[in-house]
């Protein structure tokens, strides 16, 4: 007899093992479904962001400013420091720590909540009596039943239409976070998150870098102010970003890859890279689940059709995270597991698409929440905007980071926070109090009256809110 469950989680990464943990806490019985290995072939539970996304690329972020600090900004704090080198394996195997320790941490976490892990790829078998018939497919073939079920099966690489992603010179994410050695040159195609952090981590380590984008404009969903500030600092930095550009023939062979394409003026142009990384979005991963076994609908992208609350066509099956509609990020993910267990359980889970805050973790970093300001112009919306730079903020000089800024986009009649826009040092934990402040209705005259600790990051937060009203007090 199969083993049964209250609730079945499909897929451990944010959404799948956070749904899980809440479910147990409310005192389901809960099993959490995921197939990911490590290098060893045990379970990697934490999906694309632990293994090969948002927690390694972090971790090789880190580590190439380090060595960026070292070989270009030690010498101003008075500091010699000589012959600096990369040991790229060590880097590497760093990060591969870093992630060990966040699967570790996971599956404690499953043993702490009594969830019940089952380490293979969770499939549909079909209906049966009170809930869902689902096999796991791992060292054993087994069969478990469930009254409720949560996919959280995530997203794959999108790949270049006749360009496979081979991981040895055409990269996904995954490939783009294992390369062995810096290479000399290195092409992405895609502006976005994964193109810039990636693009970042290896300029510094000397690879010239060249990003191909086919839009005409950088980073579209940023407020456009904020995108043009990054953009500068990114071509300071060496970063070259072409915009409006057409991909054509890209040829894979044994010493590296040649893109051919059309730049913006039409010209055409011949680029020779050692690797090529291609960041070009991603699509929704139902491999293997077997949706038609109960019915479950799937929409024209192949994402799982859901309504608000996350709940399929298909009763007692829900969705979440990269899977289903919505943005691709993972607190989102996090935010609808613990929405749909509460649910479950008869409660009022909440998610709010409106203050879901957006981070790129480059140097400077850029986060923001709510509507840009060419938004609010679409929308016909009447708005103020106050703008601080960091140049004029004490613990920036002191840092010595004074790239960039903070935009605050007020209502003009009630002056309620519409959207902050950031682009600067660790702006990654100062978008957190925008999040809050939008979450309560606050006004940017709330953000203004608040005292906030001198000398820090977050005064620049303040004073942005005080441009609002034209009345900063220290620019």
């Amino acid at each position: 007899m199969s083993k049964q469950f209250d609730v079945v989680v499909i897929g451990g990464g944010p959404g799948g093992y956070i749904a899980a943990i809440r479910a147990a806490q409310l005192g389901f019985q809960v099993a959490c479904i995921d197939e990911w290995k490590n290098a060893a072939g045990g379970p990697a539970p934490g999906g694309t962001c632990t293994n090969v996304g948002c927690i390694p690329s972090k971790a090789l972020l880190q580590s190439s400013e380090h060595f960026e600090h070292a070989n270009h900004h030690f010498e101003e704090h008075g500091i010699t420091a000589k012959d600096v080198k990369m040991d790229v394996a060590k880097m590497i195997a760093r990060k591969d720590n870093v992630v060990k320790q966040n699967n570790d941490g996971i599956l404690y976490l499953f043993k702490k909540n009594k969830v019940t892990f089952f380490h293979g790829r969770g499939s549909f078998a079909g209906k049966a009596e009170g809930g869902y018939t689902i096999n796991v497919a791992g060292k054993t073939e087994e069969a478990i039943t469930a009254k409720q079920v949560i996919i959280a099966t995530g997203s794959n690489a999108r790949a270049l239409p006749g360009t496979p992603f081979d991981e040895v010179n055409v990269l996904s994410n995954d490939g783009a976070l294992r390369v062995g050695a810096v290479p000399k040159k290195l092409a992405l195609i895609g502006s976005g998150v994964i193109g810039l952090e990636m693009g970042s981590v290896w300029r510094r380590l000397g690879a010239e870098v060249t990003i191909l984008e086919g839009l005409p404009t950088f980073l579209g969903a940023v407020d456009e102010q904020i995108a043009k500030e990054a953009k500068k600092a990114f071509d300071k930095q060496g970063l070259k970003i072409e915009l409006g550009v057409k991909v054509g023939e890209i040829v894979n062979g044994k010493k590296g890859v040649t893109v051919n394409y059309t730049n913006a003026k039409g010209e055409a142009v011949v680029l020779d890279a050692d690797k090529l990384i291609v960041s070009i979005g991603r699509v929704p991963n139902t491999i293997g689940l077997n949706p038609e076994a109960i019915g479950l609908q799937l929409d024209e992208r192949g994402a799982i059709v859901v309504d608000g609350d996350c709940k399929t066509n298909v009763p007692g099956v829900w969705a979440v995270g990269d899977v289903v509609r919505g943005p691709m990020l993972a607190h989102k993910a996090e935010e609808e597991g613990v929405a749909v267990a509460e649910r479950i359980a008869g409660q009022h889970g909440h998610v709010n698409f409106n203050t879901i805050p957006w981070v790129i973790y480059t140097s400077p970093e850029i986060a923001w929440v709510g509507r840009t300001e060419q938004q609010l112009k679409e929308q016909g919306v009447a708005y103020k905007a106050g703008t601080f730079p960091f140049l004029a903020n004490g613990r920036a000089r002191a840092l010595g980071d004074t790239t960039g800024m903070v935009k605050f986009l007020a209502d003009a009649t009630t002056d309620e926070i519409l959207g902050v826009h950031m682009v600067g040092p660790q702006v990654s934990e100062l978008i957190s109090e925008a999040v809050v402040a939008m979450e309560f209705k606050a006004s940017a005259e709330d953000i203004a009256r608040i005292c906030h600790a001198h000398p820090s990051l977050s005064e620049a937060t303040k004073e942005a809110a005080l441009a609002v009203d034209k009345r900063t007090l220290n620019f």
